[in-house]
């Protein structure tokens, strides 16, 4: 069997796994990696588990109790992982693939909200605010967000991002190390929500978290599963 060129881009899944040493197996990919090692990207699911960013302040967990927390090298501050909820690691050589880590990071988010469209809700950038959002009473109207980022409000110095009315449905940490990515995206499928009053959610007090179940999107965790993996396919290719 010929091997994969190295402008493929590999989907893996591999189901409900532990978050750490599904850490340290990116690490391993990404330090051994080379310029002929094909893109991949895995999908799964991890056992209730909270990750601080690099930069993460203890501050933001307000109460873990018995669920671990795992300090990682990502940017970003402290968040959920758990049941219900699909995980992608993106493992890209952005050299090759051409595109800087700004580009990026719009490709994640927008495989995301591909995906969101796909089962019918409307998601939303916030400007400051990496991730994707969705209106809590409205998830799918289409009108224009006032705090969309612009030339304008994601310039240095401009006042923090607004909330008002949003629930975050995806959240957003990468690493990059040699010009190759690694850690990604996570979308809330059907997931217990509660953990997330435990934390401050990207370091943002108060800031309200939804899944696609309770915003009116009843999907299996295969089904988005297969659909953000074809979605990031598509995004993320040269």
């Amino acid at each position: 069997m010929s091997k994969p060129s190295a402008d493929a881009l590999l989907v893996r899944h591999l189901g409900r796994v532990d978050f750490l040493p599904t850490y340290q197996a990116m690490q391993a990919f990404t330090a051994q990696r080379d310029s002929s090692t094909p893109d991949e990207i895995w999908l799964c699911e991890h056992a209730p588990v909270f990750t601080q960013g690099l930069a993460g302040s203890p501050g933001h967990l307000l109460a873990p109790g018995s669920t671990p927390v795992v300090a990682t090298d990502r940017g970003g501050q402290v968040t959920y992982h758990g049941p219900g909820q699909v995980v992608a690691y993106a493992l890209i050589d952005l050299r090759r693939a051409g595109y800087f880590v700004k580009e990026y990071v719009y490709k994640l988010e927008e495989a995301l909200l591909r995906t969101l469209l796909h089962f019918g809700l409307t998601g939303l950038r916030v400007a400051g605010a990496p991730g994707v959002f969705v209106r809590r009473f409205d998830p799918s109207n289409h009108s224009l967000l006032a705090a969309r980022p612009t030339p304008t409000n994601t310039a240095l110095g401009k006042p923090p991002p607004d909330f008002t009315g949003l629930a975050k449905i995806a959240a957003l940490g990468v690493k990059v190390s040699r010009h190759c990515t690694y850690h990604g995206v996570a979308l809330n499928v059907h997931m217990d929500l509660s953990p997330f009053h435990q934390i401050n959610p990207c370091g943002y007090p108060g800031l309200d978290t939804t899944d696609l179940f309770t915003m009116g999107a009843d999907v299996s965790w295969q089904a988005a599963a297969d659909v953000l993996g074809e979605k990031l396919r598509l995004y993320l290719a040269p």
